[in-house]
């Protein structure tokens, strides 16, 4: 089983497979190093990105995940009011510092190549690194595949096509690989999803352990909604593209702050926050600050905008169903990690923002006492209205339709929660078929559909720059 904690993970935007996926390689690559004693022997470093990572790499951060991963940063940690600074530094001195103790050369326009239509084997994101002594000779050399939600596999795992996933076996006591599996489990022992996530959680983890971290991984969705309210201007990109969020926290907050009688508000107004949770995190997505992974970062704002909804408008709202929401939305995605995938280079953005309401529905499902089957009914709603949806980043940012595109899954979540929660649990399409379907539906979409800004609004936006649209 993959572990929860591989399904959220606190980094940085804008992306999870060309931000986070490249800086976490980089950090392998700096571990291959040091156990071949090869880092001090280090003289240059030479990274080519390929596919999507070479097609928007810049558009997503990709060049700089590099260089910040090369200095030996983690997404997790690294200060995101630096990066600019510490990117500068690097450009204009040629030089940094491997791994924070070795200063090696690293000319930018020769050491990092973008690749824009050539692709290694096995996935669409991939990248490869060097290392060369003073004498020019490799010391150390890797292939490396971000296979997207921040997960990093390397050439030897690819090849041998074994478990890509999963670092090591691990019996968990109700293992599940897909919905139906899962919902056999709950009935077989009874528990709740959230029941049998915890219970499989314990093989990795304690059990205040657990508590802790998703403490962690909800206090960081929090803290990334409230930036996201408070910050006006431009996103970084050359689009110019404005932020709302904060204007439009303003403006129903004073709505708020004059409604005498909740019968006064007008129908649907709970969405106009959810809208405003999404854009909130996405808007940070985009500028490169504090997200969490959830299961990516180009759909970071579905998950915290529905468990925002349910804070502040579930008038049964309890803490300890956060936790069961974060449980539950988890084993949704996990199942689509195992038997499909949550790549937007690989899929669409089916994967990304359709793995994510999946997530969320079930989640909000599960915090209102819905059944396991509701859950599961839920979640293949959320899939079924986002297959063949389509990834196609203006000049692949994640910015236009992104941002946006979040807000609508978010509100797609909390709508199929609702429809499956009016029924009985029963519903004609499967969960492990509408799975199935996004896979081969995204086997069957154009290259171009898939992260690669080279079609769909990404060539039809005439207002955007040729040179953003680096074909």
């Amino acid at each position: 089983m993959i572990s929860i904690f591989e399904m959220y993970k606190i980094g940085i935007g804008p992306s999870s497979s060309h931000t986070v996926g490249p800086m976490k390689a980089t950090n392998l690559f700096l571990d291959k190093l040091k156990q071949t004693q090869a880092l001090e022997k280090t003289a240059r470093i030479k990274c080519e990105l390929f596919g999507s990572l070479g097609a928007t790499g810049k558009g997503h951060g990709s060049d700089k995940a590099v260089m910040l991963g090369l200095l030996g940063e983690l997404p997790e940690t690294t200060d995101t009011e630096l990066v600019e600074a510490r990117i500068d530094a690097i450009r204009t001195q040629k030089q940094l510092l491997l791994n924070a103790q070795h200063a090696i050369d690293f000319d930018i326009e020769h050491d990092l190549i973008l690749h824009k239509k050539k692709f290694l084997p096995y996935h669409p994101n991939a990248m490869s690194l060097h290392a060369y002594d003073s004498d020019g000779q490799v010391l150390c050399d890797g292939i490396y595949y971000s296979v997207g939600g921040g997960f990093v596999i390397n050439d030897d795992d690819a090849s041998r096509q074994s478990d890509l996933f999963v670092a090591q076996h691990v019996d968990v006591p109700y293992p599940f690989n897909t919905g139906e599996e899962l919902l056999a489990q709950c009935e077989k022992t009874g528990k709740r999803i959230c029941e049998v996530v915890l219970e499989n959680e314990k093989t990795y983890h304690d059990e205040v352990i657990i508590y802790e971290k998703l403490d962690a991984i909800w206090q960081a969705m929090q803290d990334c909604v409230k930036r996201g309210c408070q910050k006006d201007g431009i996103l970084p990109g050359g689009m110019k593209v404005k932020r709302r969020a904060a204007a439009l926290y303003r403006q129903l907050q004073k709505e708020k702050d004059e409604l005498v009688d909740v019968s006064e508000r007008i129908a649907l107004y709970e969405m106009d926050w959810v809208n405003l949770y999404a854009l909130a995190v996405n808007e940070e997505n985009a500028a490169g600050g504090r997200v969490v992974t959830a299961p990516t970062n180009g759909a970071a704002g579905i998950i915290p905008a529905t468990l925002h909804y349910y804070r502040d408008f579930a008038v049964t709202f309890n803490q300890k169903e956060i936790y069961n929401f974060l449980l539950t939305a988890a084993a949704i995605g996990i199942i689509i990690k195992q038997n499909a995938s949550i790549s937007g280079a690989e899929v669409g953005c089916q994967g990304e923002v359709g793995s994510a309401c999946a997530m969320a529905a079930a989640g909000l499902t599960e915090a209102f006492h819905g059944t396991p089957s509701q859950c599961t009914n839920a979640a293949e709603i959320g899939i079924e209205h986002n297959l063949g949806l389509t990834c196609d980043p203006v000049g692949g940012l994640v910015q236009v339709p992104c941002i946006e595109r979040n807000a609508m899954g978010a509100v797609k979540a909390i709508n199929a929660s609702r429809i499956a929660r009016r029924g009985d649990g029963t519903h004609f399409v499967s969960l492990d078929k509408v799975i199935k379907t996004m896979k081969d539906t995204g086997k069957d979409m154009m290259d171009k559909y898939k992260e690669t800004a080279r079609g769909g609004l990404a060539v039809n936006v005439i207002e955007v720059p040729v040179n953003f649209i680096d074909c």
